[in-house]
């Protein structure tokens, strides 16, 4: 009988190990997925380091099966060759159960993770989600922007004049459908893509700019355009430089 995959959530930022009553972990990570996890001895994930990281956090609060040592950690990343993914499944078709880890969040959304899921339903493997933080949902929920309709879109070109071209594409289609578009940045480019929403939206569309989510330094914020490009002007851009963050616009 083979063994069930579990998606495992992680934090959606640093921990400190240091404190066993670690704000990401004692209050995002439930108690119930914290004992699940640490029985595991097999883990997928997308850094070994930094999944070790995590289990060393859940070891301050339940044994674990294994040493840190002595747990196996097969890393899954956008550079694993899509012929690799078999065999990461071959200690489940044996019988073992694992686990899968994303960098933050939950594994298989905007993550490598989803390709592994997939081959493990086509060769009759159990998967079980494991309730945890998702960045997507906690930003929609907090935004005030519409929830029964959205959509996830990913990273958008880096190219200014494409970039602006697929935001304008966004806002059409969330005028057209009344539907709340979601992207991400890389970090560092934060300011950059808020300057390019405000730039490319009419002053009406909501914008709502979500960072650090479930952290202790979170910050969610939605306005519209006009008032977003006035805080701009005025020097007032939010604190999110290099801090994960999720942006929602709805026309």
């Amino acid at each position: 009988m083979s063994g069930t995959l579990y998606l495992i959530p992680n934090t959606l930022g640093a921990a400190d190990p240091a404190d066993p009553a670690d704000h990401a972990l004692a209050h995002i990570i439930p108690e119930q997925v914290q004992a699940l996890t640490a029985r595991l001895d097999y883990f997928v994930a997308e850094n070994a380091k930094t999944a070790r990281g995590f289990l060393k956090l859940i070891a301050l609060r339940h044994p674990l099966a294994k040493t840190l040592q002595e747990i196996e950690i097969a890393e899954l990343n956008v550079n694993t060759p899509a012929q690799a993914l078999a065999g990461l499944l071959e200690p489940l078709l044996a019988g073992r159960d694992a686990g899968l880890i994303s960098e933050a969040g939950v594994p298989a959304v905007a993550d490598p993770g989803a390709d592994l899921v997939r081959l493990a339903h086509e060769r009759g493997i159990q998967v079980r989600p494991l309730v945890g933080p998702s960045s997507l949902l906690l930003a929609v929920m907090a935004s005030g922007l519409n929830g029964q309709s959205f959509a996830f879109n990913g990273y958008l070109p880096t190219d200014a004049a494409l970039r602006t071209k697929r935001i304008k594409e966004l806002e059409a289609r969330s005028r057209a459908e009344k539907q709340t578009q979601l992207l991400i940045e890389t970090p560092y480019r934060n300011g950059a893509m808020l300057e390019a929403l405000v730039g490319a939206c009419q002053p009406g569309t909501l914008i709502c700019v979500a960072t650090d989510l479930s952290l202790p330094t979170e910050s969610i914020r939605t306005l519209n355009g006009g008032k977003w490009k006035a805080l701009l002007a005025a020097g007032k851009a939010p604190d999110f430089h290099k801090k994960p963050t999720v942006f929602l616009l709805l026309a």
